[in-house]
């Protein structure tokens, strides 16, 4: 699996351009600007973009999603989209080549808000999980939602999978599930009740701990 990570811009997004190396066809995940860097990528690796999946449909990750389909032709894939575009679903899978990418619908941030496992060793997961963070909810069913998505399904997952996250909140660029689940604060709370409290008091906790 050939993979990059690109500073997209906006508030420190990051966009992945992922490959299946024998055949060459690829997939650009949150396009959300820098969708020329994106393109001039693919070019200068002979690549062949396939689909252009989006984790949730908010702009800062879709925002150049139509500059990038027209330039590379890729078909446009995310949860619910609806036609023209590929309307995933969970469990779904897409290929390139070889390299199968398995969609993981994980609402919580958003009702759309999805996870891409690529290979089994690489799981892109948006606006759900960052290192050492998770995304933004309410207090209410939303936050149950997401507490569901990161215990049932993400933490599931084989430790070594790489957490590529769709922005640069944490203090590095990307972790393991097995780091998360090791020192996540949020993934390590004792229950529901505990984890909307850290939500509540997330500034707070971040003065007291030197979380910038």
């Amino acid at each position: 699996m050939m993979l990059e990570q690109i500073r997209a811009g906006g508030d420190r997004n990051f966009a992945y351009l992922i490959a299946d190396e024998d055949s060459g066809e690829a997939a650009v995940v949150d396009p959300a600007c820098g969708g020329e860097e994106i393109v001039r990528l693919a070019v200068e690796k002979g690549l062949s973009v396939r689909y252009l999946i989006n984790t949730h449909g908010h702009y800062d990750h879709t925002g150049d999603n139509a500059l990038v389909a027209d330039r590379t032709g890729a078909s446009v894939a995310g949860y619910g989209v609806g036609a023209p575009g590929i309307d995933l679903r969970d469990g779904d899978v897409l290929t390139l080549g070889d390299l199968e990418l398995r969609v993981i619908h994980t609402p919580g941030h958003t009702r759309d808000s999805i996870c891409i496992l690529a290979g089994g060793r690489a799981v892109f997961t948006g606006d759900t999980l960052f290192v050492g963070k998770v995304g933004g909810t309410g207090f209410g069913e939303d936050a149950r939602q997401e507490y569901d998505s990161l215990h049932m399904k993400l933490m599931t997952l084989p430790d070594d999978v790489v957490v590529y996250p769709g922005h640069d909140y944490g203090v590095r660029p990307f972790s393991t599930i097995g780091d998360e689940k090791r020192t996540n604060p949020f993934i390590l709370r004792d229950g529901f009740e505990s984890f909307v409290d850290l939500k509540r008091n997330w500034k707070a906790y971040k003065r007291e701990h030197g979380i910038s």
